[in-house]
């Protein structure tokens, strides 16, 4: 029989090191990550974020009141550590950044990308929502509660992202290398037809 996280939480709470092993076996892979993500796909930063995530958590455990479930409540923690960071490093910003979006798919020409990498560059508030709702499934609600941000921001933040990861991923072509405009006789009589 499989204990529950409310099961082993209450056991940690009693001293019980093999119910903490249990917990951290169960939530570490798949904050990791979340983590990875977070930051960049930085492996040294990611597994120092976890570990300060672990940390606080049960540092903090006394305080988890079960209004969301643990996973939610650890996920908090992390994006917090994550936020900071990120922030340390000059390198989250609330909202998303077109400018930093187009820097970078001009940096990249036409060289095609894999969605983890595109996810990486994104700028950290559009990484976050995407990351959260894409990837992991929470909730616009959720998500503008683990971010501190209105539900509707959570949803305008996605929308941008989206757009962002959509101008990553396609290749820049080449004019020259587009394919040629067939000109029909409709496409001729549509164009006489239109008066300037």
């Amino acid at each position: 029989m499989e204990l529950n996280d409310n099961s082993l939480i209450a056991a940690i709470k009693a001293g019980d090191e093999a119910s903490f092993r249990l917990l951290y076996r169960r939530h570490t892979p798949r904050l990791l990550q979340l983590v990875l993500r977070f930051v960049g796909g930085t492996v040294d930063d990611a597994e120092d974020v976890l570990q300060e995530t672990w940390i606080a958590a049960i540092a903090a455990l006394d305080g988890f009141r079960h209004d969301a479930t643990f996973r939610t409540w650890l996920t908090g923690i992390a994006i917090n550590r994550c936020r900071a960071l990120l922030r340390k490093r000059g390198r989250w910003t609330e909202l998303g950044d077109d400018d930093a979006i187009a820097t970078t798919r001009v940096s990249l020409g036409a060289e095609r990308i894999d969605l983890e990498r595109a996810i990486a560059l994104l700028p950290a508030g559009y990484r976050a929502v995407v990351i959260l709702h894409d990837v992991d499934g929470y909730t616009h609600e959720e998500i503008a509660h683990l971010l501190g941000v209105a539900t509707g921001t959570s949803k305008a933040q996605l929308f941008h992202a989206r757009r962002a990861l959509r101008a990553l991923l396609e290749p820049k072509r080449d004019p020259k290398h587009l394919p040629p405009i067939h000109d029909t006789a409709s496409q001729r009589l549509a164009a006489s037809s239109v008066r300037p």
